[in-house]
């Protein structure tokens, strides 16, 4: 398959257009900046958004896979709102293609304030400019795959661990913080209970669902049970042996955030089975 992924310059692009790669497919990796993307895949330097005809001008993908966001973790940036025309933009002319999927980067923060197991009938209540941007974009596309008759796949992402300083979880700055010389970090109770996926199994869900189209729909990338904050960041300090602790109370913890939450992964499961069925 021939995979355009935007935003491949970022931290979780980064990963996932190698991971692509490693697969092997062709990737069209698209960005500001491409200095941090793998060169196996085919690069253009780009704002996306100005392109009139996208399909050609990234060599006619097969499936698009949409990880171009801005302010992703500065949650009441109005960039968020602003930004959804051209998000909106940009996949309505891509989805008058021949292109055959539309995969896009979707968050947890749609769900807003809840506790228990997320599915894809979960009600969304976001309480964020981030979170009802994404929940925003992921109705209209929707609506566009459904006119186009393209594949529609959103991946809404849970609470990635890596160990990479570049990007913005509580964990890269942890580890930007120990590059630095610190030893301690401010830090909230960590009472509150996540959906915790490691960067490089985040990276191969989702490389492997957008190249597939057995399963489409709203698919959580996740790892499907909660874990409290502390112990995996205690945890993480500890894998990697940093030499930094936690100092508890520092911060309180955002409002918006539910004290449990996980993704249910029965979607996504059955995909890593049917990729592995076909690995055999």
């Amino acid at each position: 398959m021939k995979v355009l992924v935007t935003g491949a310059n970022g931290y979780l692009g980064q990963g996932v257009v190698k991971t692509i790669l490693d697969m092997g497919h062709e990737v069209i990796a698209a960005d500001f900046y491409t200095d941090n993307i793998d060169d196996r895949a085919k690069k253009y330097s780009c704002n996306l958004f100005e392109i009139d005809d996208p399909y050609t001008f990234f060599e006619k993908p097969d499936v698009l896979l949409h990880f171009a966001w801005r302010d992703g973790f500065v949650h009441y940036s109005e960039n968020h709102i602003r930004d959804i025309p051209k998000h909106v933009r940009f996949l309505s002319k891509i989805s008058l293609s021949r292109i055959k999927t539309i995969s896009v980067m979707g968050t947890m923060h749609e769900i807003g304030f809840y506790e228990g197991s997320i599915d894809e009938s979960t009600p969304c209540n976001p309480e964020s400019f981030y979170g009802i941007a994404k929940n925003a974009l992921r109705d209209v596309t929707r609506v566009i795959c459904k006119q186009n008759n393209k594949n529609f796949q959103w991946l809404r992402g849970y609470y990635i661990v890596g160990n990479s300083r570049f990007g913005s979880s509580v964990f890269s700055k942890i580890t930007a913080a120990v590059e630095e010389g610190k030893t301690e970090f401010p830090f909230t109770m960590g009472e509150n209970q996540f959906d915790f996926i490691n960067y490089e199994d985040f990276c191969k869900q989702v490389a492997i669902t957008s190249t597939q189209d057995d399963i489409n729909g709203i698919i959580n990338i996740c790892s499907g049970h909660p874990e409290k904050l502390a112990d995996r960041v205690e945890r993480f300090i500890k894998d990697n042996e940093y030499s930094i602790r936690l100092l508890y109370g520092a911060f309180p913890d955002r409002p918006y955030d539910s004290k449990a939450v996980w993704g249910n992964d029965i979607k996504i499961k059955k995909i890593m089975e049917n990729q592995n069925k076909k690995s055999d």
